[in-house]
């Protein structure tokens, strides 16, 4: 097997990504990324992070591809994680990265890394590290309009993204909020 077909069989499940540590882990040396992207088989995204050229693309990509981008640890974060699921009609302009680690390399302009400490459980959507959709929901209550937030709870608990309980406890903090805001 050559080193491209194992690039392939692992990043065909990761959509068409490769990091250079994952290259590394199934045996293929950073070299050879290198020269697979000079010859156009892959496309270097970022730092140690490639894409294989011929894949199925899905919604989800611009969603792994920031993950990866950011680094070990990454996640979709706050209204970014509403977006993934389609809820709360938000579309923020670039996609929202928490990190427990200090981002010190330039990220491209789509992409805001955020410090966070790793305080709050991970959850997988689509097989991409995220912000749970009811830690998502709180963390925006203040920023996205009270009507749309509400739609979203009931949308994620008709998806089964959230359960009937924190579907409840993300509508009384809303509420709460509203009759902080209108006193």
């Amino acid at each position: 097997m050559s080193y491209y077909d194992g690039i392939y069989e692992y990043a065909a499940n990761n959509y068409g990504l490769i990091t250079s540590a994952e290259a590394k882990a199934i045996g293929v040396p950073n070299i050879e990324l290198v020269k697979l992207a000079h010859r156009g088989r892959l496309t270097r995204l970022g730092h140690g992070v490639y894409r294989i050229e011929r894949y199925i693309p899905t919604p989800f990509d611009k969603y792994a591809e920031a993950v990866a981008i950011v680094g070990d640890g990454a996640y979709i974060f706050g209204e970014s994680v509403l977006a993934m699921q389609g809820l709360a009609l938000v579309n923020p302009t670039v996609i929202h990265v928490a990190t427990p680690e200090r981002i010190r390399k330039k990220l491209p302009s789509d992409i805001a890394g955020i410090y966070r400490k790793n305080t709050e459980p991970k959850t997988y959507y689509e097989g991409i590290p995220s912000q749970s959709v009811y830690n998502a929901l709180l963390t925006y209550r203040e920023s996205v309009m009270s009507e749309r937030l509400l739609d979203a709870i009931n949308e994620a608990q008709r998806q089964g993204l959230i359960t009937e309980k924190e579907a409840k406890a993300a509508k009384k903090e809303i509420s709460h909020l509203n009759n902080k805001n209108s006193c």
